[in-house]
């Protein structure tokens, strides 16, 4: 069986990691709270998969990724460099469980990225953080799982639209419904894997139906 990314579900969320099955802070503002099963069930119903599963070749998870409409996650509204755009896609949030597998991150927003493309999304967005120079890879990208560093997200093209100290509100202009360059996202998914020491053999993984 090869690695593979499935779409985040209700049903696909009880194989990520714990930590993220009952939470909702992305889904509340403030203090309040709100039923998540309620919430699952709405966005299935008006917007399909709100993220996604990547799993390895043995069925284990090496992370997920949550992603959606902006306006799906009131929380947004309050962070710093926020509101998101009304029209784009977010990313909260992303969880990883193999310290030994950081390039499942850049697999995931692939993937976000390609999703959001093929929804006619005009942009994808991300909170995003600017790290002192020389700061270690385990507090860039394993502490904080709803920040991502600036730098990381600008390689894929994403740019700062508006921020507040060190954090900012990062987006990637999609341009509609106009078509990915060929061979662009398997380009950056192998400069990924080199920088990070991947070995060779490691399929690209296969966006969610």
């Amino acid at each position: 069986m090869a690695t593979r990314i499935a779409g985040l579900t209700k049903l696909t969320l009880e194989t990520a990691p714990t930590v993220c099955h009952g939470c909702i802070w992305w889904q509340t503002r403030g203090p309040r709270t709100t039923d998540k099963d309620r919430w699952m069930e709405k966005m299935e119903l008006d917007f399909g998969a709100w993220g996604t599963v990547y799993y390895d070749s043995d069925g284990r998870v090496l992370g997920s990724m949550q992603y959606g409409p902006s306006h799906a996650f009131p929380r947004a509204t309050e962070l710093p460099g926020g509101p998101p755009s009304e029209d784009s896609m977010l990313v909260t949030c992303a969880y990883l469980t193999d310290s030994s597998s950081p390039w499942v991150l850049q697999s995931l927003f692939l993937a976000a990225i390609g999703e959001a493309r093929d929804r006619g999304a005009p942009s994808l967005e991300a909170f995003s953080f600017r790290y002192p120079e020389g700061e270690s890879a385990y507090e860039r990208f394993r502490v904080h799982r709803t920040v991502f560093p600036v730098d990381f997200l600008a390689d894929f093209g994403f740019e700062v639209v508006r921020s507040a100290g060190r954090v900012g509100l990062s987006r990637l202009e999609l341009g509609g419904l106009q078509p990915v360059a060929e061979g662009k996202r398997e380009k950056v998914l192998r400069v990924v894997k080199t920088a990070f020491g991947v070995p060779e053999g490691v399929p690209a993984p296969t966006p969610p139906s």
